[in-house]
């Protein structure tokens, strides 16, 4: 699963070729969650309430790249890094 960001011990990972709607997947400690990309919902999974409250921060001001990252994977082609939240 490539990474495509990480901070505060939060990882952000998508698979290429992965199932619609786009989404990512979260992975903090012990805790792992698919976001969805437009609505930074958790798909599936759970994290605690503070880790999700910075993925949907982060999510926002990376919309436009997650989309890109998304598109990229779907064509099996390399993911970009996103900068991580700061």
């Amino acid at each position: 699963m490539p990474e495509i960001s990480r901070f505060y011990g939060i990882v952000i990972a998508m698979f290429h070729n992965d199932h619609e709607p786009p989404h990512f997947h979260v992975r903090y400690g012990e805790h792992k969650a698919l976001v969805s990309i437009g609505e930074a919902a958790v798909l599936r999974g759970d994290l605690p309430p503070r880790a999700l409250g910075l993925v949907r921060e982060w999510t926002r001001s990376h919309r436009t790249e997650l989309h890109e990252d998304w598109l990229l994977a779907r064509k099996n082609q390399p993911l970009k890094p996103i900068e991580p939240l700061q």
